[in-house]
């Protein structure tokens, strides 16, 4: 199959702006009813870490204008190397990466807690913006209970820790954490997500594997490393009468419960997707290995948030690689594929970031894509495959020439795979468009935005009767866009907020 060129795939990143006058057609263009084929569907997404700088901004600090230049770097690479989705992460500890009236500013934004942009800018706000522009999907990333990922630079006063400090509990080492088991802390971590649903255009809110605080490892022992002693004891004395290990994951399937609502209360096509540790509780499945077992030590009964589709989506860390049989990435994808009863997203976490690293010092980039094509096996068709990068700092690097592998494997693009139980099926209407031939350059013309349209999807056919490509998506907001080379035929059509396909409309010269 021969593939469209690079120029064209870069023409359709950023689409162009349009006098509300050009809406007639060209002789040599005219509207067919040719019906492209049905897009691929897959999630290609990579976390975007914000803590300890790990992926953006590169520094504290920086002016505005350095860190809008980045995260523009950067969301080019991910669209030219075939990503559709970047989790960013906005709350890493208590703190906000965006304009907040709950929680100060994040010092991994501007070096100081309760500072921000000194030019005004809303950091979410313009990655929003301009993810969109480029066809990504933008997933808000929040931890809803770490309290400091360090104690080396100070908490502003409005900060939780210092506004609410019975809300911590004891905690050995640098980091302090909320008590997961208090309803308020709860509370918050619920508000500050619902705030960024209502208040920006994301596409999902996303929490990762930070629930109770992990244990570490004493000899042959997991050892506890909190005390949330005093939690239980006041739900014992309101008549509680769980375990401990039992009330703690009561604690953590209500929060999830109650996160997937409120999202849902609040924009029901917003996905909310959770990615847990890999591993469920060794053993599970038979002969997979672990010393942390995330049911018991951390209380994140993630099996039961899937069968009970509390999630739109899962993402499991499953970092290992397919041959390490202890902990198989193949192993583990089949088992998670097999919990999902409800038929949610399974979106595995991949650890790309492990290629050629201290953590794995020989593990090649053919990996990351051996792992992919174990995704896309495992998924069910009507649902689509998917998988997240961490991190996208990976691709940045290039490590193991992972760039290429990557581009050979996203070959075609993909549109996200489609949500058909968060919003009515019903599909978007058909596109109202216009295509014109300026100097041998297809321009398209969109007109206003559309009610129910979230994307408009553009697709090509080079040349007569041969192969349809699918090209990027468009934000749905943008008044159209300009191909470098005039195609013989282009399909377009609307996509809904759940990702329902409208019906396509053509041009053919």
């Amino acid at each position: 199959m021969t593939k469209p060129s690079h120029a064209l795939l870069l023409a359709l990143i950023l689409p162009l702006s349009f006098t509300s006058g050009a809406t007639t057609h060209a002789a040599d263009y005219r509207p067919v009813n040719s019906p492209p084929p049905e897009p691929i569907r897959e999630f290609r997404g990579a976390w975007m870490a914000t803590v300890h700088n790990i992926d953006w901004p590169s520094r504290p600090g920086l002016s505005p204008s350095q860190q809008r230049a980045e995260l523009v770097t950067q969301f080019d690479l991910a669209a030219a190397t075939g990503l559709n989705a970047i989790i960013l992460q906005i709350r890493p500890e208590g703190d906000a990466l965006y304009a907040s009236k709950i929680e100060p500013w994040s010092y991994w934004l501007t070096g100081q807690m309760g500072k921000g942009p000194s030019d005004g800018y809303d950091p979410l706000a313009f990655a929003v913006v301009e993810a969109h522009r480029r066809g990504l999907e933008l997933h808000a990333w929040f931890n809803p209970f770490r309290a400091r990922a360090t104690q080396s630079v100070s908490a502003s006063s409005s900060h939780l820790s210092k506004s609410h400090p019975d809300w911590l509990m004891p905690i050995s080492g640098s980091q302090s954490w909320t008590d997961p088991g208090k309803r308020a802390v709860q509370d918050r971590a619920i508000a500050v997500m619902v705030d960024v649903a209502r208040r920006y255009d994301v596409d999902g809110i996303h929490i990762d594997d930070y629930f109770y605080p992990y244990p570490k490892k004493v000899g042959s022992k997991m050892v506890q490393q909190f005390d949330d002693s005093k939690t239980y004891a006041s739900y014992r004395e309101k008549g509680g009468n769980l375990t401990v290990g039992d009330w703690r994951r009561a604690e953590m399937n209500g929060f999830i419960q109650r996160t997937y609502a409120a999202i849902k209360k609040t924009k029901p096509w917003v996905k909310f997707g959770v990615s847990p540790f890999g591993i469920w509780r060794p053993g599970s499945p038979r002969g997979i290995e672990a010393d942390l077992d995330s049911y018991e030590h951390i209380s994140a009964d993630s099996r039961t948030w899937l069968r009970e589709g509390w999630v739109d989506y899962l993402s499991p860390q499953l970092y290992w690689r397919i041959d390490d049989k202890p902990h198989s990435f193949a192993s583990l994808t089949g088992w998670w594929s097999e919990q999902n009863v409800k038929g949610r997203h399974l979106w595995p976490g991949i650890a790309s970031s492990r290629i050629m690293s201290d953590e794995d010092s020989g593990r090649p980039a053919t990996e990351t894509t051996r792992q992919i094509d174990v995704t896309r096996k495992s998924a069910p068709n009507r649902y689509g495959a998917g998988h997240l990068h961490w991190s996208f700092k990976a691709i940045v690097q290039d490590r193991g020439g992972l760039r290429a592998q990557l581009k050979s494997a996203y070959r075609i693009n993909a549109l996200p795979p489609a949500s058909p139980w968060i919003a009515p099926p019903k599909a978007p209407p058909a596109p109202q468009c216009a295509v014109t031939d300026q100097g041998g350059r297809a321009t398209l013309n969109f007109g206003k935005p559309q009610a129910g349209a979230r994307w408009r999807l553009i697709q090509v056919r080079p040349q007569p009767g041969g192969d349809w490509f699918t090209l990027r998506l468009v934000d749905g907001g943008a008044p159209g866009m300009a191909l470098p080379d005039a195609p013989a035929e282009i399909a377009i059509r609307n996509v809904g907020f759940a990702g329902q396909l409208s019906a396509p409309v053509g041009f053919a010269r």
